[in-house]
């Protein structure tokens, strides 16, 4: 059993290191706006579920998503979760078709006991992903020298650490709350260039912005039981809105090194902010066999700012839903303590192209919860399909083909044997 502890143990720990140096990978065209992608906000079980969390409540995983959940952790357990994904994404205006493949970290968190009525969580998560390269090529049917080739380039994203509490204030009552350090920074290019006449100085420009802030979430489950097979959890999530601080320097350049070049660099005043959030969800579980959620999310990103701009974004919407179940947990074959989940969603994004909204998102997603022999520790499997639509026939659709694999390290590390 040692052997399997300390393989488990050294493969986390690659994943956290990993985690220094890692930074999510994304190849959307949409990311070209505001803070790019924004992350999924839960564990391996979670992204099987169709998101669901905000409900879910057990000592077996973390549940970040909602820090009221800490308090499920019991005395003797420490919980060690990682996760990273592969992705392979297909672009298509209706003209032209683009495949791109990704890895990327996920999140690595821990979760233990400190009292009776409180449990505690530590964890780095992304909170945003900008990756894109795009191009246009504008033909001047008069003078065909000056035809120019415009490229689009952005890289980068936000990254929290959290510490987080969860506190029960009765029986079936816990709250909680995550404290964030938010940090990160995104550079985004524009250039011009003139492929048929090298006379003409290209053009280029870039703008760096950088943060350092805090985020704050805060979150309530109330868990109703009935009988000896039933219970249900009413879970709600609450994150304030405020602005953060960042620097922004804006990068221009003519020329090359070949012509000759000339910069020009400045700093400037700018602003940004992230949104109330709210949630909620329920989670329904029968004989710690069958779990049934539903999840709701709702974000104010329209209002805020982006570099200035009170117009930047629209609201954000997401609802899940999804289930796990396990076959028998006292059966001696091993597919029957295999955790069996399943779940969708459909979510309305924050980008905006044209004062309107830019695209809408929908997805399914299924896995696994495999046990690991002779631990408490389990290897989550899952894969998730997701297509975003282009609100317009000229926009990019998106197919994305995910697969996130997870491990749990989930052991009674505070138990002290007696010896005869």
């Amino acid at each position: 059993m040692i052997r399997y502890k300390l393989t488990l143990l050294l493969l986390l720990l690659g994943l956290f290191g990993g985690a220094a140096i890692a930074q999510n990978n994304t190849n959307s065209p949409y990311t070209r706006y505001g803070f790019g992608h924004l992350a999924d906000q839960g564990s391996s079980n979670s992204r099987a579920m169709g998101g669901v969390a905000y409900g879910l409540r057990g000592g077996a995983q973390v549940n970040y998503a909602n820090p009221a959940s800490y308090t499920a952790v019991d005395s003797l357990t420490f919980i060690f979760d990682g996760a990273v994904s592969l992705q392979n994404t297909n672009f298509s205006d209706g003209t032209l078709k683009q495949n791109a493949k990704n890895s990327s970290f996920d999140y690595i968190t821990m979760q233990f006991r400190v009292a009776k009525w409180c449990g505690v969580s530590i964890g780095m998560v992304p909170y945003s992903n900008v990756g894109y390269r795009m191009s246009e090529y504008r033909e001047n049917v008069d003078n065909s020298s000056s035809s120019s080739t415009v490229t689009y380039s952005g890289e980068g994203g936000l990254h929290q650490a959290y510490v987080g509490f969860g506190l029960k204030i009765f029986k079936n009552l816990s709250v909680g709350a995550n404290i964030s350090y938010l940090w990160g920074d995104i550079a985004r290019t524009s250039s011009l260039t003139f492929p048929s006449d090298a006379t003409i100085f290209p053009y280029e420009s870039t703008v760096d912005a950088a943060w350092r802030s805090y985020k704050l979430d805060f979150g309530l489950q109330y868990t109703q039981k009935w009988g000896k097979k039933n219970a249900l959890t009413l879970g709600a999530v609450f994150s304030p809105k405020h602005d953060i601080g960042g620097t922004t320097s804006i990068r221009e350049t003519v020329g090359n090194t070949t012509t000759g070049a000339t910069y020009t660099s400045r700093d400037t005043v700018a602003t940004y902010g992230i949104p109330m959030s709210v949630g909620a969800g329920l989670a329904y579980v029968y004989d710690n066999r069958l779990t049934v959620g539903a999840d709701f999310l709702w974000q104010e990103w329209d209002k805020v700012d982006y570099m200035n701009n009170a117009n930047a974004y629209s609201s954000r919407m997401r609802v899940g839903v999804g289930a796990e179940y396990i076959p028998n947990l006292l059966g001696r074959n091993y597919f029957a303590h295999v955790k069996y989940r399943v779940g969708a969603y459909y979510s309305l994004p924050y980008y905006k192209i044209g004062n309107e909204r830019a695209a809408k998102e929908f997805g399914v997603s299924a896995g696994f919860g495999l046990p690991i022999p002779r631990t408490r520790s389990t290897l989550s499997v899952t894969a998730q399909y997701a297509k975003t639509v282009g609100s317009k026939m000229s926009f990019v659709d998106e197919n994305t083909l995910r697969i996130v694999i997870g491990v749990t390290f989930n052991e009674r590390w505070f138990y002290k044997f007696r010896v005869d």
